[in-house]
């Protein structure tokens, strides 16, 4: 084990930090902002309000993404809303009480200093997307409305109906095509990033495939900034787009950025449930719903009737029951949890027994169908449209499914990781949740990252290093321009007989048994075992068709795959070594005796950050220790 990680956190009063840090961070003045380039990868909300921020300060910026426009990021499907400390219903919320929940919530797995320094911002990105004219619900008076969210007691979360996220993306998109239009940003769509470039240990560029020619380029730049998301299509099924991928920050990872808590991934308890093996995803339905829905399932193992014959005496609503102060609103880890284990109980509904109820009678008697459909009305479409069922008249049936993650690479407190020049924003990196998300904080952070936070702490790098981009004729450009067309003519000689998608598929079965909601030695033990075996045949037998020089989705796809069987191996090394449960990582051995988790605060209260040795070889784990003086440590309690 290496020494202990600085997070380069400053000192002082909690309240004061980030302010604190701003005054001592260098500055770039204005004229020479324009000497410099920044490369921003990916245009979700935390790539493409940083990149709109940063050009607007003046910095040349070449921004690039694998969808054929960036308004098509992955941010577009998110559902509930976004939070913030504005305390508009009086209802007791603060800066101190979003702080509070949010580390709670994430189990006490994350930096203080981060999560403090997100409620601190949380409020002036609300004014921010409503001056770009994000069209937030409203109260009759006009003031913007608010709902309650999972893992909190207070009223928080502004919303769009069930659209935040496309909304929120709006807003950022228009100001980032706003300097698209002003020639301050280069838009690179269709390019998918296959390597990160290292010049004497800083991160000075990129190398990308044109995904409709198939040409192979270089970068340079005085900085990457990597804003690509999650990896929870690692599960395969997951509510994630099917292109979502781990590959950008994984090529970091294999050129020594450290990947910090991979296993805890959030398994989100409210998705309509797998009905087929035909499926490649899921859809998710908003944890909104979960303020007016009631989730149950019949008392007595087996019952088979239809929900309108079950008397209300006969319906077990687990989550009301087990956890009477948050009731439906437990956090999604617990509320996912509960589900898996009514149903393994003999209690679930449907076809398959692997769901349970989400009733909105009660709220249709006292609203009527109107005021539900104004505030959820999206999502009963949705649901109307994938199941043929119509929610008003009968509960939806929902069930847990893989969603976000917590895990990323690691980065300090100025979002940069060991890596110098390589900043790492939203989800991408592992900073802000600890071991789970609440919902509606990953917006949140996004926009946070990306509007308020990157654009100071990249100043400070580039003003403090001597260090100016290279050109991409770098020896170092093009050994890695020949390594990735290397792999993508490996890629295409194997020529076997199985698709991508039957490899990805076996994998994600594996990884949802072993290491999805829940996690024991054993299970670990034999993944470890199974995926080299699986990768190994992947490299003897897949088939892949088409050619590289062209548009070529079943590349694409392999690619990917075959980067999800290397990292896959990451994640369950990282949740056999934590031998604890906290959040969304469960290990069976380690729960109380009412069956929550566990944690070991005396052994485990550290973000394990992992640095690459090599494929098949075990990664050296670097350790930042989490000090709590603000927020007692204790065990979490939603009852």
């Amino acid at each position: 084990m290496a020494e202990a990680l600085d997070a380069k956190t400053p000192s002082g009063p909690l309240e004061a930090k980030w302010d604190k840090r701003r005054f001592e961070l260098k500055l770039v003045n204005p004229a020479n902002k324009r000497k410099f380039e920044i490369i921003v990868v990916g245009t979700g909300l935390a790539g493409a309000s940083a990149a709109a921020s940063l050009a607007e300060l003046g910095y040349g910026v070449r921004v690039f993404c694998f969808q054929d426009s960036p308004r098509r990021a992955h941010s577009i499907a998110a559902q509930g809303g976004i939070n913030a400390a504005k305390n508009y219903q009086n209802d007791g919320d603060s800066v101190w009480r979003l702080f509070y929940d949010t580390v709670k919530g994430g189990d006490f797995r994350s930096r203080e200093a981060n999560v403090y320094r997100l409620a601190q911002i949380s409020s002036g990105i609300i004014d921010q997307c409503a001056a770009q004219g994000v069209p937030f619900a409203r109260e009759y008076g006009g003031h913007l409305a608010n709902r309650s969210f999972g893992g909190a007691q207070v009223s928080r979360t502004f919303y769009a109906q069930g659209q935040t996220g496309q909304q929120l993306l709006l807003g950022a998109y228009q100001a980032l095509c706003r300097q698209i239009a002003l020639g301050r940003v280069e838009m690179r769509p269709r390019a998918e990033m296959l390597d990160l470039v290292t010049v004497n240990g800083h991160a000075k560029g990129i190398v990308v495939r044109d995904l409709v020619t198939g040409k192979i380029v270089s970068y340079s730049a005085d900085a990457v900034v990597l804003a690509t998301g999650g990896y929870a299509n690692v599960f395969y099924l997951s509510t994630n787009a099917k292109g979502c991928n781990v590959t950008a920050i994984y090529r970091a990872y294999k050129k020594g950025a450290f990947f910090a808590n991979p296993c805890f991934t959030q398994i989100h308890p409210t998705c309509i449930p797998v009905t087929g093996e035909y499926q490649s995803k899921l859809t998710l339905m908003s944890e909104s719903l979960r303020n007016d829905g009631r989730v149950w399932v019949p008392r007595v193992k087996g019952d088979k009737r239809s929900p309108h014959e079950i008397p209300e005496a006969e319906r077990d609503y687990f989550l009301e029951r087990k956890y009477p102060s948050f009731g439906n609103l437990a956090p999604r880890d617990i509320a996912s949890r509960s589900a898996k284990e009514v149903c393994e109980e003999g209690k679930g509904v449907g076809k398959s027994g692997r769901g349970v109820y989400l009733d909105f009678a009660e709220a249709i008697r006292q609203v009527g169908a109107e005021g539900i459909r104004e505030r959820y009305g999206n999502l009963f479409d949705m649901y109307a449209k994938i199941t043929a069922e119509n929610p008003y008249q009968t509960p939806m049936r929902i069930y847990p499914a893989a969603h976000y993650t917590m895990g990323g690479l690691w980065v300090d407190y100025h979002l940069m990781s060991n890596l110098p020049g390589l900043f790492v924003i939203g989800e991408a990196n592992f900073s802000d949740h600890g071991a789970n998300r609440l919902g509606a904080s990953a917006l949140m952070q996004g926009l946070a990252d990306g509007y308020f936070i990157l654009p100071y702490t990249i100043g400070d790098y580039l003003a403090s290093t001597g260090k100016r981009k290279p050109e991409t004729d770098h020896p170092e450009f093009k050994k890695a321009e020949e390594e990735a067309g290397g792999r993508i003519r490996k890629l295409l000689a194997v020529k076997g007989k199985r698709t991508v998608d039957s490899f990805h598929r076996q994998l994600g079965a594996l990884m949802w048994e072993t290491c999805g909601m829940s996690r024991n030695e054993a299970g670990l033990k034999k993944a470890l075992q199974e995926i080299p075996v699986l990768r190994e045949e992947f490299w003897k037998n897949v088939k892949v068709l088409g050619e590289g020089a062209q548009l070529n989705q079943a590349l694409e796809h392999a690619g990917r795959a075959a980067d999800f069987l290397e990292f896959a191996e990451i994640l369950c090394h990282d949740a056999l070594h934590r031998r604890e449960s906290c959040g969304g990582h469960f290990r069976q051995e380690h729960q109380t005796a009412e069956g929550e988790a566990l944690r070991d605060d005396e052994n485990f209260c550290y973000a394990a950050a992992w640095e690459f040795q090599g494929i098949g070889r075990p990664p050296v784990l670097h350790q930042e220790p989490l000090a709590f003086e603000h927020v007692k440590l204790s065990q979490r309690s939603y009852r």
